[in-house]
């Protein structure tokens, strides 16, 4: 066929004009046999340009549009057929798309045109954005989604934020959706593709984690408590994600685990938390907890992060203390 034959000699296909000229008889004698047909519709007669609101002016040869097809042999529409008329339909005045759209704006320009329909519609083709290898993202490419982003524990305002840095000359990396409304134009976004950067996201999500409400913020774990926003704020130097965030918070809050190494030391601590009376400093907690336990050193401060955090590192115990003292029954146990 044409098109195998295109393909082999790897040029692009053009329509032969074969069945351009179909005379009433014969096609009255095709149409009775049920020989399967498409429509498609006329080349245009002169090229067609497309003021793009980005890449600039783009003309298109009249063979470059050839004579395509908009109703398929099972009689649906095709792609292009069908955007065009939808557009219409609805009104629709300007198409934001990526550039791999650049070759089907021609050939819905022309069936614009020969329907009479007459409201301009502008047109702004977005560069592809590349994976890690240079190569245009596909669904292959976990970060192609934004529901993997969401999955992984990136917020919306972050994504947002890191996506409009991608071929934008921003006033300031880190911004809200408002302030980016000030500068934001269509028009000043690069023609050249942009390389997505999965650490670059992950820096401006932390960003965005640290800006954001503290009781906001902890309403992400399950609170509604302005003190674990400022919490998990703190766990920010080691964590860009909520989901990375969540894993140094659940841990406070779960049983802890009493038949490691620290075990007998930690349940002594255990009874002393549960008798002890509410004391807001951390200073005046561990200097009573260690006077009525007897315990100093590495023998009192392992096993007391161990109870308090559920792990053996992390940020300084008299940060944390004043922000989980109102929960501590239930972290300490």
């Amino acid at each position: 066929s044409d098109r195998e034959d295109a393909k082999k000699n790897r040029v692009a296909y053009r329509y032969s004009g074969r069945c351009s000229y179909v005379g009433a008889e014969e096609f009255a004698k095709l149409k009775e046999d049920k020989v399967p047909f498409v429509i498609r519709i006329k080349t245009p007669d002169a090229a067609i340009t497309n003021h793009d609101l980005i890449k600039g002016d783009i003309v298109t040869a009249p063979n470059e549009v050839d004579s395509f097809v908009i109703l398929r042999a099972d009689s649906t529409p095709t792609y292009n057929f069908a955007c065009a008329c939808d557009d219409m339909l609805s009104g629709v005045s300007l198409i934001v798309r990526g550039e791999d759209h650049l070759s089907n704006t021609p050939k819905q320009k022309h069936i614009k045109q020969l329907l009479g329909y007459e409201q301009e519609t502008d047109y702004a083709h977005l560069p592809i954005i590349l994976n890690t290898e240079g190569k245009k993202m596909s669904k292959r490419d976990d970060a192609s989604s934004v529901k993997w982003l969401f999955e992984q524990g990136f917020i919306p305002d972050a994504i947002a934020n890191y996506l409009l840095l991608l071929g934008n000359k921003a006033p300031t990396e880190i911004f809200t959706m408002p302030e980016a409304l000030e500068w934001f134009k269509l028009e000043n976004i690069s023609k050249s593709p942009a390389k997505f950067d999965i650490d670059k996201l992950r820096f401006i999500n932390r960003k965005h984690l640290g800006m954001m409400d503290d009781k906001r913020l902890s309403s992400l774990f399950g609170f509604a408590d302005a003190d674990i926003g400022k919490l998990a704020k703190i766990y920010l130097e080691e964590a860009s994600t909520i989901n990375e965030l969540e894993s140094k918070i659940k841990p406070i809050f779960a049983p802890k685990n009493f038949d490691g190494e620290w075990g007998e030391q930690m349940r002594i601590m255990e009874k002393l938390i549960a008798d002890a009376p509410m004391i807001d400093t951390f200073d005046e907690f561990k200097s009573y907890i260690m006077k009525e336990s007897g315990l100093k050193g590495k023998n009192f401060f392992k096993p007391l992060r161990l109870l308090l955090t559920g792990a053996e590192h992390g940020p300084e115990l008299s940060d944390i203390y004043p922000l989980i003292k109102s929960y501590l029954l239930e972290v300490a146990s």
